[in-house]
């Protein structure tokens, strides 16, 4: 079904359809345009368009087809949609007839296509940051593991000073930290909300854009419809964060290529991400990492290709935009399986130790070193070197290490050098002698993995009860994980009357999760509205704010404490006891009667006794 097809009277070529038609590729963004339906539903509904039975009936309807989507029930490709627009539409058509023709009153799909490209950018740049952590937390237990190893440093290729593995390792990390932040800065930049810019001009009704900015987790609206509905900056920052991240993929890649080498057998690969020869039996490839290698110019492709893209548009939307996704798309879920593979390989990685202090040692590496001891002995550093390159020469005519040679040898080169000379060539001595912050010795590059220890693991955080400041951080969460369907909605006066409820955890300044205990007549309360953001995920927060409602429920001499969750195992693990929610029949009453899933209801029930600290001894029943 075709969203346009007033004005024209005959249909359009199957050719023509097939050249124009985007469902193939943009069926990926089925989710955020149901999400984003919802939000303007709500929004329309507000300016008068829709009656408020009307815009919930619209939107149980856009959750019921939500749920089918993610169940693999929607047979979308098939459809015969133009688009993912016009593919929701018609199925909300089918199920609610006349009111969803409703819907699209003051939206263009040029706004509408912009939010949805926004929000799944959004979801994609917390999981892109996510992998990038995950792949710095590897790299830091290798760095961690591997300290007292020593290899050679090169330049132009060529061996020039030894420094510790661990050393390299923390190169990289800070190559994805950057990485990192420069998605966490576009990030910033694309979570303004253009729904509500119409086609180009604004619409005419009295839409609040703030608040359905706000009610589907942006920081604000876009404040100018045309740059609105045509601006792809935000596709722009994430390709280049990707190309420049899969360029220090590719780097990371080349360098461990070289390591695994017969010429340089510095490590080994392990089997799961290697493979063999065809033809040579003895063969054991790193095709991983030269899949990534390989990988980094599809990515450089997508930018480019955007970038000339959008370089001649005029003001505002053009069809050409469409071009913006499948690029896109495959970059993003290049980098991201690139990332996840690159921790594959951190993990398998073994270091041949005495290979890399072999190859150290043969390179010259300390000629740097005896060039510095004469200089402390008062020879001026030009005539210093040339001594030094001389007495390398020697040595490689000797086919010996400088450290190997004589005295009476050295000392035909200059008569300043002593038996204090040997400590000096030893290669530890070369590595912990460059001591200063950035360095290669043992105690900076012990510093900096404690120091990305404590930023990458265990970052400091305040739990603490919510204030009404934090109205609008607890608003996003609770939609977010509201929308993957993991807690109830919650609407803004219902937040705002409950605020006292809820507990938040603020990392640096920022809140990043919060939960609320909900307290019946009974002297039972409830953990509600649990969620952390994706990006601080595994970190501890979540078991945090439940404790801290635990010892507030404590305080208040509550007795028992009720949660309905689809992850009953991290609940176990903090003391709470299966449950039947049929037993708690205020709980029943409150919420459970009006829930549409009640009759389905996949949530398990646990308790936590707090009479006497000890978890609930109850009848354990299959909760249904």
């Amino acid at each position: 079904m075709a969203l346009w097809g007033g004005r024209f009277k005959t249909a359009s070529s199957d050719i023509f359809k097939e050249f124009n038609d985007s469902l193939p590729f943009d069926h990926l963004l089925v989710q955020q345009d149901i999400q984003g339906s919802i939000g303007w539903s709500k929004a329309i509904q507000q300016a008068g368009v829709l009656t408020l039975e009307e815009q919930q009936q619209m939107e149980q309807a856009l959750l019921d087809l939500s749920a089918k989507v993610a169940a693999g029930e929607s047979d979308i490709l098939t459809s015969g949609a133009e688009d993912v627009h016009s593919w929701v539409e018609a199925e909300l058509t089918t199920q609610l007839g006349d009111i969803a023709r409703k819907l699209h009153t003051g939206r263009s799909r040029n706004d509408q296509v912009a939010t949805d490209l926004r929000l799944w950018s959004r979801e994609q740049v917390d999981i892109l940051i996510d992998a990038l952590n995950s792949c710095q937390q590897q790299l830091l237990t290798l760095a961690e593991n591997n300290q007292e190893h020593i290899l050679p440093g090169y330049t132009h290729l060529q061996r020039a000073q030894p420094i510790r593995f661990a050393h390299w390792c923390l190169a990289y990390i800070e190559m994805f930290k950057r990485d990192s932040s420069r998605l966490t800065d576009a990030r910033k930049r694309m979570n303004q909300c253009p729904l509500g810019s119409g086609a180009l001009a604004g619409t005419t009704y009295d839409i609040d854009r703030y608040e359905l900015a706000q009610s589907l987790g942006f920081d604000g609206p876009c404040v100018n419809s045309l740059d609105a509905v045509s601006d792809r900056d935000f596709v722009l920052e994430i390709l280049f964060a990707a190309s420049a991240s899969m360029m220090h993929l590719s780097r990371f890649a080349e360098d461990l290529i070289f390591f695994n080498s017969g010429e340089a057998n510095f490590i080994t690969l392990g089997d799961q991400v290697t493979s063999g020869s065809s033809l040579m039996p003895q063969k054991k490839n790193p095709d991983a990492l030269e899949l990534i290698r390989g990988k980094c110019g599809r990515v450089y492709g997508a930018l480019q290709g955007l970038l000339v893209t959008l370089k001649g548009l005029p003001m505002a939307y053009n069809k050409d935009l469409q071009e913006d996704k499948e690029g896109l798309f495959e970059t993003v879920g290049q980098w991201h399986s690139c990332l996840v593979m690159a921790g594959e390989v951190i993990n398998s990685i073994e270091i041949n130790s005495a290979r890399c202090q072999k190859a150290a040692r043969e390179g010259y590496a300390n000629a740097t070193e005896l060039a510095d001891y004469l200089v402390d002995k008062g020879v001026p550093f030009r005539t210093a070197h040339e001594i030094s390159g001389q007495v390398v020469l020697y040595a490689i005519k000797q086919q010996e290490p400088i450290e190997s040679l004589r005295l009476d040898e050295l000392k035909q080169f200059s008569p300043l050098i002593e038996q204090d000379v040997y400590p000096v060539l030893e290669l530890e001595y070369l590595v912990d002698k460059r001591n200063i912050l950035g360095g290669t010795g043992k105690q900076p590059v012990s510093n900096i993995i404690a120091q990305y220890r404590h930023n990458l693991g265990t970052s400091d955080y305040l739990v603490r009860d919510a204030k009404l400041t934090d109205l609008r951080a607890i608003s996003k969460l609770v939609d977010y994980w509201a929308a993957k369907e993991e807690n109830l909605p919650r609407a803004e006066d219902e937040l705002i009357k409950s605020i006292r409820d809820f507990a938040v955890i603020e990392v640096n300044g920022q809140v990043c999760g919060c939960a609320a205990l909900y307290i019946y007549s009974t002297g039972l309360a409830e953990v509600r509205s649990l969620g952390v953001s994706i990006n601080y995920q595994g970190k501890g927060y979540g078991k945090a704010l439940v404790e801290h409602l635990l010892e507030r429920a404590k305080t208040l001499a509550l007795s028992k404490l009720l949660v309905l969750t689809r992850k009953p195992e991290f609940f176990a693990r903090l003391g709470f006891e299966p449950g039947n929610k049929e037993h708690l029949p205020e709980k029943v009453m409150k919420d459970c009667d009006l829930c549409h899933r009640q009759d389905n209801c996949d949530e398990t029930a646990l308790l936590y006794n707090l009479n006497n600290g000890h978890p609930l001894a109850i009848q354990v029943t299959q909760v249904n």
